[in-house]
């Protein structure tokens, strides 16, 4: 472990934290902690009012990513546009293979949560977990798809609806 390796990471750069999604990095500090002095990205979820200070050398190790490129954008949105592909395994099961995917920080992995997830306004309701699951896959996606575009959720939001939309029709 040499002191002098360069972070793929800069500060104000965007990226993926798997369990909470996009966030920036806000700087990088040092700050001892039990006696030894770490490294740490100090990145902030803006949304969320919250700020997560993890250590450099074990970011990439725990998946934090940069954004998708566009063409992995491109490849998720083709991906909401497939047949949703429900399995018929009991609900609790199929509720841990979503929360998986929603947290594995993959955008192809959470476009297949909303796809699987969405419903138009003439299919059966949602039960509550599938509704919570369904939105936080939903804003995961559209937060990554703006940052990327680099609009705004609002018009993020709008793509993926849209993409959903079509797909009904």
């Amino acid at each position: 472990m040499s002191k002098s390796k360069k972070f793929e990471f800069r500060p104000d750069d965007y990226v993926v934290y798997p369990a909470h999604g996009v966030g920036q990095i806000v700087s990088i500090e040092e700050q001892e902690i039990a006696g030894i002095t770490l490294e740490l990205f100090v990145i902030s979820f803006e949304k969320d009012k919250m700020t997560l200070r993890v250590p450099t050398n074990k970011a990439t190790e725990i998946g934090m990513r940069s954004l998708s490129s566009p063409d992995v954008v491109s490849k998720a949105m083709t991906t909401l546009k497939g047949k949703a592909k429900v399995k018929r395994a009991m609900w609790s099961r199929r509720a841990q293979e979503y929360e998986q995917k929603i947290n594995s920080g993959d955008l192809i992995a959470i476009a297949e949560v909303v796809r699987d997830l969405h419903r138009t306004d003439d299919q059966r309701e949602q039960s509550y977990s599938e509704r919570q699951l369904y939105e936080a896959a939903l804003e995961r996606l559209t937060r990554e798809v703006a940052a990327v575009s680099g609009g705004d959720e609002v018009e993020a939001t709008k793509q993926v609806d849209d993409v959903l939309v079509s797909r009904a029709a």
